[in-house]
């Protein structure tokens, strides 16, 4: 798929110009094997905290009997999202010549659903756009493929917030809240 920037009108192709002083102009293409490496370093910096807060929720003895190993396995989830049998799209964003978030999508022709899976943005740019933006880049893909639902799921504890908050500002309007409970034995 091209990857397209829902940009401003005029803006170059994959560009996207900005009014907002604080987001800088970025380009949005498929991810390729030699991002990996910068991928997987975004990755762990951005998710954390978000790893650090499942912890301190849980306590450390739950925490490693019941969320560690999925947490882990997320650098897993990201390679295979690379891979050519994957039925996601990995995109990157980029500023320059710097990769500053990624986002992975999927289209599903049959039900017409696209979905925004794995994403983040690197902390060192955070509080810019970059994340509304690639949710709006995404949300612009899914159109042109003709889809016509948009979903995403994220975290409801207090490190996705921002998530969360980024996701509405692109328009994501309903919620479904869900809550995973752990009991000690």
């Amino acid at each position: 798929m091209d990857a397209r920037s829902p940009g401003a009108p005029g803006a170059a192709e994959g560009q996207r110009e900005s009014h907002d002083r604080r987001l800088p102009e970025l380009h949005f293409r498929l991810a390729r094997p030699e991002d990996a490496a910068r991928l997987q370093a975004i990755r762990r910096a951005a998710f954390a905290p978000v790893f650090a807060s499942f912890r301190a929720i849980l306590g450390d003895e739950i925490y490693e009997l019941a969320q560690r190993r999925g947490d882990e396995a997320q650098e897993g989830l990201l390679t295979s999202l690379m891979a050519a049998d994957s039925r996601w799209e990995l995109h990157v964003a980029q500023s320059g010549d710097e990769i500053v978030g990624f986002v992975a999508l999927q289209l599903d022709p049959e039900t017409h659903v696209g979905e925004i899976g794995l994403n983040a943005v690197d902390p060192a740019h955070a509080g810019k756009g970059i994340g509304t933006a690639m949710y709006e880049f995404a949300v612009a893909c899914m159109k042109q493929a003709g889809m016509k639902v948009a979903t995403v799921g994220t975290g409801g504890d207090p490190s996705h917030a921002p998530a969360r908050r980024a996701y509405r500002k692109a328009g994501f309007d309903v919620e479904i809240s869900s809550v995973w409970m752990c009991r000690k034995l």
